[in-house]
């Protein structure tokens, strides 16, 4: 089990944010930590716990995913 990142108030904010980050992995998006782990979900995981993914509010009006951020390109 990974620490909850202190900016992150719930497990549920933990799960919902790894959980969109590994779809983005499943899609093909470069990992952005060093893991001997192939699976995207436990890589999701490290990099939210790493702090590495900044947390995505949805009820913030015009918020886009971070995990989406200008970091990687799009097809």
């Amino acid at each position: 089990m990974y620490k909850l990142p202190e900016d992150l108030e719930s497990k549920y904010r933990f799960v919902t944010l790894a959980a969109l980050r590994a779809e983005q992995l499943q899609a093909g998006a470069a990992p952005r930590v060093q893991t001997p782990s192939r699976k995207p979900t436990v890589i999701a995981q490290q990099e939210v716990a790493d702090g590495v993914v900044a947390e995505w509010r949805p009820e913030e009006e015009g918020a886009e995913p971070a995990v989406a951020d200008a970091g990687e390109e799009e097809e």
